[in-house]
């Protein structure tokens, strides 16, 4: 009979938070599949645990999704965990959960910390619904595509973001979305834990201003009739091209670079700038 995967949620940060039933998962399986090895190692000599290790993360998860699939196919239990919170979330995991699938065995989830419910629970915005969008991308102008692209869902936002760029999304966000009500919520359980909340051109601001330091949640409010379709408004098509201009751009460079960032056709960014003309 095909063997147990097991997708086991572990700390983001204070090691005491780990369920009872992940370490008993984590004793009794025959393998667990991990991103770091010695992070993980830290995690299991804390708790006393000798199961075998082998690494899974994103350069080899082809290879090592096959080599399970072919042990959880004979039967064998495996574990899968990240280096922290939930597998499969920003972190390997998916591929082997479709190889086992595939190979029939069964897929189970033992719960967990993970730090996007975290930030967003304690972040006093709504949470009947959320849209969990991962890490937005590095550059400002994919970025700002990205948050248009998102704008308008009746939900609270969700990002993960790394301390370098948090206060370059942040001014995005703001530039796109509106300047909406936000948390920023850094280093999740661990001791020097830290949750911002403000407008997001404050917290951009903050954090032009302080040294960032930790991994950042960002929760951003949902599109409300204040905020709707600002990523398509003229006003804020023109300023962002006058703005290039004063940068150095001519007009025609100026218009493609922000209709690029606001996700804009050429004919619909050249129209807008027409009908400001007009007014």
């Amino acid at each position: 009979m095909p063997g147990t995967l097991y997708l086991v949620a572990t700390p983001i940060g204070n090691l005491a938070d780990i369920t009872i039933r992940g370490l008993d998962v984590l004793r009794s399986v025959d393998i667990i599949a991990c991103e770091d090895t010695r992070h993980t190692r830290k995690l299991l000599s804390h708790y006393e645990i000798s199961t075998k290790l082998v690494s899974y993360h994103e350069h080899n998860e082809d290879a090592r999704a096959e080599e399970l699939a072919k042990k959880l196919a004979a039967g064998a239990s495996i574990a899968v965990v990240s280096d922290a919170g939930m597998p499969g979330i920003c972190d390997p995991g998916f591929k082997i959960v479709g190889r086992a699938v595939e190979a029939g065995a069964n897929v189970i989830a033992i719960p967990g910390a993970c730090a996007f419910v975290l930030a967003a629970v304690t972040s006093g915005l709504a949470t009947d619904a959320l849209l969990f969008g991962g890490f937005l991308p590095s550059k400002s102008g994919e970025r700002r595509r990205r948050l248009a692209e998102v704008a308008d869902i009746p939900a609270t936002l969700i990002f993960y973001e790394a301390p370098h760029r948090v206060a370059g999304s942040l001014k995005d966000c703001a530039a796109v979305l509106g300047d909406r009500n936000a948390a920023a919520a850094r280093e999740l359980t661990k001791l020097h834990e830290e949750t911002r909340r403000g407008r997001l051109s404050d917290l951009a601001k903050y954090y032009e201003e302080n040294v960032a330091k930790g991994e950042f949640v960002v929760v951003i409010e949902r599109a409300s009739g204040e905020h709707l379709h600002l990523s398509s408004e003229p006003d804020k098509f023109v300023e962002r091209v006058v703005e290039l201009e004063r940068e150095g751009l001519d007009r025609r460079a100026a218009m493609r670079k922000a209709a690029k960032e606001f996700g804009l056709a050429r004919a619909e960014a050249y129209r807008m700038l027409q009908s400001q003309k007009e007014r």
